[in-house]
């Protein structure tokens, strides 16, 4: 039997404290996993429907494979192992900021840890996602780019973020994508006008999803935004 609260690992990070906890949650009769920040939840099992859209719109914007895909952001892997259900994908490079999360994937401690540390296509990078994009991406051009880590393009992990939501940056992102490549982005927020116009300045494309899914702990229901642009063929 599954135990009421358990705290799985706490780190020490660059960005702070961060602790894995399995949780039983009485109103739903299931099992839960969440990452803390500090005292700042930053992700549940409990809530992945706009994760798992992150993978399925921004591949489904793309032709037939081989795909070579990127994700930025591991997390608790939701967002990788919908990539690696298209059987289209030949490779995928997963990159995070923080080492103790891919420690426990590696580790086992997480129901998708298994499925993606065992796909030969699959490959984690312990790195800045968004300096790697500056710079050297330590990856090869990528049919799609795929990134879940600010809660938002206003709302940042880190102050040092917002270069990369701004068009410079995202000219420097779309350099690392194929002709016709997709880039995909999870929001916590709304539709944001301005950062749809700044898409629009770079990529092709450009669409903003609303992604609804039921909240049952606030007993209604709740919304997540997945940006899609797509590079000029």
């Amino acid at each position: 039997m599954t135990r009421r609260f358990e705290e799985l690992d706490w780190q020490q990070t660059p960005i702070g404290e961060v602790s894995l906890r399995r949780r039983r949650e009485p109103s739903l009769g299931v099992e839960v996993h969440e990452v803390k920040l500090g005292d700042e939840y930053l992700m549940s099992s409990l809530f992945t429907v706009a994760e798992v859209e992150l993978a399925r719109l921004g591949l489904a914007a793309l032709p037939d494979g081989p795909l070579d895909v990127v994700v930025g952001g591991l997390g608790l892997g939701y967002t990788a192992h919908a990539v690696l259900q298209d059987q289209r994908v030949r490779s995928l490079v997963v990159v995070d900021y923080l080492d103790a999360v891919i420690g426990w994937h590696r580790r086992g401690l997480l129901p998708l840890s298994k499925a993606l540390t065992e796909d030969p296509r699959c490959r984690f990078v312990h790195g800045d996602f968004f300096a790697l994009t500056d710079g050297d991406a330590g990856y090869g051009p990528a049919d799609a780019v795929l990134v879940d880590i600010d809660h938002s393009p206003r709302h940042l992990l880190h102050p040092g973020n917002g270069g990369f939501y701004t068009v410079a940056g995202l000219r420097r992102l779309a350099g690392h994508l194929r002709p016709g490549g997709v880039f995909g982005l999870w929001s916590d927020d709304p539709p944001d006008e301005a950062f749809t116009a700044t898409l629009s300045a770079v990529f092709a494309d450009v669409r903003a999803s609303v992604v609804t899914f039921d909240n049952p702990l606030l007993r209604r229901t709740s919304a997540n935004t997945v940006y899609t642009a797509v590079r000029s063929p």
